[in-house]
């Protein structure tokens, strides 16, 4: 637990958004009413849907044609399958990302609030729905994937999170697109649950790591050099080449 902490603690995106997390706190305490609990619940909720989405339709989306894009969605998502073990790729490099995403979605339901509870109430919902429920999920969901990756000794949560998400990696990438622990049922709900007949039916030892491309592909070659990466899947910086 204390090793994912620590790299929680060094992540960008979680360092810009604590101020936030901080400032929905202290809305809550200001002008508490029971009902905030449930815009904290709607926020935890949500986010668990955008990961889920997120992770499907954008991070494994087809691969884009233009090298510059592909490098951008390389950078994302695609490195971090085939240098699983790189903790530079454990998350993007845009680490303003996520508070942009957080303070567009507050506008958005603010607008959607405001005929129904008035401007100030509104935004006071949104903004404690979206940053201290949904900034907490999202918290929680970079623990989870950190706590999967990382070489230490775990516990039984550990180790389930791990099986779990390794299923994605290594087994079935087209599956199991939850992270955070306990949403699984999202994956069932939209038949995306990891089914071990259907993983060794699609499993191609060649193209698991490169999310079924030819791992000697000119944009997969043409973006590990960009991002400084040994030129195949798997290996570690600066582990030589057999």
């Amino acid at each position: 637990m204390i090793p994912a902490l620590r790299v929680l603690l060094h992540m960008g995106s979680l360092q810009r958004l604590f101020p936030f997390w901080l400032a929905a706190l202290a809305l809550m305490v200001a002008f508490w009413t029971p009902w905030l609990l449930l815009a904290v619940a709607y926020g935890v909720l949500l986010q668990f849907f955008v990961e889920y989405v997120m992770h499907r339709f954008l991070f494994h989306q087809k691969p884009p044609a233009e090298q510059g894009v592909f490098n951008d969605l390389y950078r994302s998502h695609i490195g971090h399958h085939e240098f699983p073990t790189d903790p530079e790729f454990f998350t993007g490099d845009d680490h303003w990302y996520a508070l942009r995403f957080g303070l567009i979605s507050t506008a958005l339901h603010t607008l959607v609030l405001w005929p129904l509870l008035g401007l100030g109430a509104g935004f006071v919902v949104a903004f404690v729905a979206l940053f201290a429920g949904s900034v907490s999920a999202f918290a929680f969901y970079e623990y989870c994937h950190t706590l999967a990756h990382l070489n230490v000794k775990k516990g039984w949560l550990g180790r389930r999170i791990t099986r779990e998400h390794m299923a994605h990696h290594y087994q079935d990438h087209h599956a199991t697109f939850h992270v955070s622990f306990g949403m699984g049922w999202i994956d069932r709900l939209f038949g995306t649950g990891h089914d071990p007949e259907t993983a060794r039916a699609r499993y191609d030892r060649d193209t698991m790591l490169s999310l079924g491309m030819d791992p000697d592909d000119l944009r997969l070659v043409t973006a590990r050099k960009a991002y400084g990466l040994p030129p195949r899947p798997g290996m570690k910086r600066g582990q030589p080449q057999v």
